[in-house]
């Protein structure tokens, strides 16, 4: 069994997203994504969604687009109790030996902490313990990735 921190960097390849700060939440249930400007548009009779998210909190300036099919669409209770109907998605997730596909209902998480929560649907379906006195046991620094993407973008 491994050991992942309470906090952890992980990456959606599927999604263009080469790291994302997660929290591990054992009180979550579904696994949820930080998106803005959410909208869906139909191709070839599959529904896609396209929104936008800021993956690093502090970075602001720094914007990812993605594009993926919609799976479902779920009401989903938020920690204060408050009920939304959220869009699901389904990608593959990676960070230290783990590599698996999930799902995420995307929300907006501009005024949270971590814009992403690996619930307990997520966490149960691999062999991890969560070590709550620990943080990115996995890595660290995926900031610098977007900021040479920015650079060699200009």
């Amino acid at each position: 069994m491994h050991t992942v921190g309470w906090r952890e960097w992980v990456t959606l390849p599927e999604l263009g997203i080469p790291g994302i700060k997660a929290k591990v939440d054992t009180g979550a249930k579904t696994s949820s994504l930080h998106a803005f400007e959410v909208s869906t548009e139909e191709d070839n009779g599959t529904e896609f969604v396209l929104f936008r998210l800021h993956p690093v909190r502090k970075k602001k300036h720094i914007i990812l687009d993605c594009r993926t099919p919609v799976i479902d669409r779920r009401v989903v209770r938020d920690s204060g109790g408050h009920a939304e109907e959220r869009i699901v998605i389904r990608s593959r997730l990676t960070f230290g030996p783990f590599d698996l596909t999930t799902e995420f209902t995307l929300t907006s998480r501009d005024d949270m902490m971590f814009p992403m929560l690996l619930g307990r649907r997520t966490i149960a379906r691999v062999p991890m313990m969560v070590d709550v006195t620990r943080s990115y046991i996995h890595g660290k620094a995926q900031t610098r990735r977007y900021e040479r993407l920015l650079a060699s973008a200009k």
